[in-house]
């Protein structure tokens, strides 16, 4: 069968090369039509030879792309913490300066301290410095911050002091509104809030967005400190918001009294009675 075949193939190649010199019109014709036949088969196994080789390439991008976005999101990752603490960075220092020009001009500061840590669950609400005694901190210094008001010293330790914040219920500041100088009282909530209560003015209307500072009424807070602003409207009485939120801060400034407390009055001493001496005569 083998020689069959490869004699047959050798006397078709044979008559073709013939048929090519002696007849081209005839072989031409045949060309195209075992071209016709042969084109889908050839067309069929390029794109598959293609298909296969182009498998390990394809594998390769594959994987590098795999690997370029991996390094794309990790890069991302960086470039987002590296934003956030730039961001924390120029937030920090912006407080820091505007502490820094609170200081310049908040007359008889006795010190800068950290707030270390505050209530914000409890119905009192209290902070917590890192400063005291040693610090010449005492009770009843006001408290602030770049932003407002944060409250009044009152208990103090070796290195630690407390202060009792402008939301809690037991506190209550004298302040004014901007403005026109109405007088009122920012009494702390418990809730982080402050309702501030017009005093010696009747149907006083509060409007939103009205703003309140210390009045200087009492001796304890210097005039003109931020204290809170109104956010629901009112007559006489209105909820409002405090500037300074004491979880949001860093370093406050705390002050001697705006007024200082009376001297205590010195005791009189009472001149001694004379005792008779023994042996003396009446």
């Amino acid at each position: 069968m083998s020689y069959i075949l490869a004699v047959a193939g050798a006397t078709v190649g044979l008559v073709l090369l013939v048929l090519s010199q002696f007849n081209p019109p005839a072989f031409a014709a045949l060309r195209s039509a075992a071209t016709e036949v042969t084109a889908p088969v050839s067309s069929g196994a390029s794109a598959v030879i293609r298909a296969v080789a182009s498998v390990p390439q394809t594998i390769s991008t594959y994987f590098r792309v795999h690997d370029e976005n991996a390094a794309l999101r990790a890069e991302v990752a960086r470039t987002h913490d590296t934003l956030v603490q730039a961001r924390i960075i120029v937030r920090d220092n912006r407080r820091l300066r505007g502490l820094l020009k609170l200081r310049d001009v908040t007359p008889k500061v006795v010190t800068a301290a950290r707030i270390v840590s505050s209530s914000a669950t409890s119905t009192r609400r209290f902070g917590v410095l890192n400063a005291g005694r040693w610090q010449g901190v005492r009770p009843g210094m006001p408290v602030r911050g770049p932003d407002g008001l944060i409250g009044r010293v009152v208990e103090t330790g070796p290195n630690t002091a407390r202060v009792l914040l402008a939301s809690d219920p037991e506190s209550v500041i004298p302040v004014r509104r901007i403005g026109d100088g109405m007088p009122a009282l920012a009494a702390g909530r418990g809730d982080g809030l402050i309702d501030i209560r017009s005093v010696g003015t009747t149907n006083a209307h509060l409007e939103p967005g009205d703003r309140f500072v210390t009045s200087g009424v009492g001796g304890l807070y210097a005039p003109g400190v931020l204290v809170g602003r109104v956010l629901k409207r009112g007559a006489d009485n209105a909820p409002a918001v405090p500037f300074a939120h004491p979880d949001t801060l860093d370093f406050v400034l705390v002050s001697e009294p705006f007024l200082p407390p009376p001297p205590a009055a010195e005791p009189q001493e009472v001149p001694a009675t004379p005792t008779p001496q023994q042996g003396s005569q009446p």
